[in-house]
């Protein structure tokens, strides 16, 4: 059974949001377009950087909980993971648009940067180690410019979903890195991230699951604008 528990943790992520896609009032799955394109071309970016840094070292994947079959040299559930998050993702920030009004938070450019001078600060610190440097540097760049370059407007409902997001981050990631399993399903090489976690999860994890659902948001809103003007 442990063989199947990277399987399950993709699975159990995306049910009951590919389920309640079809909720009359949410209509998520009329979303499926933009959705699908978003993911395909973020996840193509995450999984070559996934590949990348398998070979170097920077992390790894325990066989004892994989069924055993590849795709471009990774476990065929880590690849899955690029478009089973996502979508879970994207049906939570969609709910958000449906059921909360437009707002505007008059701090938020203040703490964006703020944010954003934290990452950078801490990705030329730690420049030397590869996931840390490259993970702190991409997210404050591309923060700095969603919000002061293009000033999407989506980005104040993204935040807002990303604060709720956070519980069932650390649950998935929790477990995929060994909190309440014998093992981790996916390792860390210390040598290449600051060495800090939050109960199993590397405070990089963070970070980069952060970037990968705001660059999703970023390509969904916009195959989504270009679908309603058709």
């Amino acid at each position: 059974m442990d063989k199947f528990t990277y399987i399950l943790v993709n699975i159990g992520t995306i049910i009951i949001p590919f389920i309640f896609s079809f909720h009359p009032k949410l209509n998520f799955n009329k979303k499926w377009r933009s959705t699908l394109l978003s993911i395909f071309i973020v996840s193509v970016f995450f999984i070559v950087w996934d590949i990348w840094f398998s070979l170097m070292g920077v992390w790894g994947f325990n066989s004892d909980y994989l069924i055993g079959f590849n795709i471009f040299n990774l476990p065929i559930e880590e690849v899955l993971f690029f478009f089973c998050i996502p979508y879970a993702c994207l049906y939570t920030y969609h709910c958000f648009k449906i059921l909360i009004p437009p707002f505007t938070f008059r701090y938020s450019k203040i703490l964006v940067t703020l944010l954003a001078t934290v990452l950078l600060v801490l990705g030329i610190l730690f420049i030397d180690r590869w996931y840390s440097g490259i993970t702190f540097i991409s997210l404050s760049l591309v923060l700095i410019y969603f919000q002061f370059i293009v000033s999407a407007p989506w980005l104040q409902r993204f935040y807002v979903a990303s604060l709720v997001l956070i519980l069932p981050f650390i649950i998935v990631n929790g477990i995929l890195t060994g909190t309440g399993i014998d093992s981790e399903v996916v390792w860390y090489n210390n040598n290449e991230n600051m060495g800090l976690r939050l109960l199993t999860i590397p405070a990089e994890d963070f970070a980069y699951g952060f970037l990968l659902i705001l660059l999703n948001t970023y390509f969904f809103e916009k195959f989504d604008y270009l679908n309603n003007k058709k």
